[in-house]
């Protein structure tokens, strides 16, 4: 179906005006595609990744490779969804990997966002992890992710060192999350 704006109208979560290029921390979650459980499972309350859920692993691990200004801190692979902190260290070296189309966003602000930097990382990490999963499943072009992601900018220490423990104690929370 063809971009209607009077149809399709979603609300960005984005912080209106924020440059997310800015120095600082970032925590970003992604969910899988309908919340299908692809990653691995939960035993024991410990994440145990399978052969998709390493390939988000080391996906997510490669990103200081290709942005030099970047570092990942916590970071933790549900069966059905993805959480991560995310330093930008510096705003000196603008980062010109192309990541291709950012889809989160109607083609007249695609634009704007392609230079933010922070949507290029995800974007990276969630059209890498998808291309290898796709191949290893032999489905090619279907979604491993959903559309969107969601981020929060990390403002002090204290916020950092709860979203740590979060991430920490996700997998324990797992059963009760699922069957509250």
């Amino acid at each position: 179906m063809k971009y209607n704006p009077q149809i399709h109208h979603r609300r960005s979560i984005r912080l209106q005006n924020y440059d997310y290029s800015s120095e600082g921390a970032y925590f970003v979650t992604m969910c899988t595609q309908n919340r299908e459980c692809l990653f691995g499972e939960i035993v024991n309350g410990e994440m145990i990744l399978n052969e998709y859920g390493k390939i988000v692993e080391q996906c997510w691990n490669d990103l200081p490779n290709h942005y030099d200004n970047i570092e990942l801190d916590a970071y933790v692979i549900m069966p059905d969804h993805f959480h991560g902190i995310i330093f930008v260290v510096s705003v000196n070296s603008v980062d010109s990997v192309s990541v291709g189309a950012i889809h989160e966003l109607p083609r007249q602000r695609q634009q704007q966002r392609r230079k933010m930097l922070l949507p290029k990382i995800v974007g990276r990490f969630k059209m890498n992890s998808a291309k290898q999963i796709n191949q290893m499943r032999n489905t090619p072009g279907i979604s491993v992710w959903q559309r969107n992601y969601y981020e929060r900018i990390i403002r002090d220490e204290k916020s950092l060192q709860n979203i740590r423990n979060y991430i920490i104690n996700n997998p324990l929370k797992w059963y009760y999350d699922n069957n509250a």
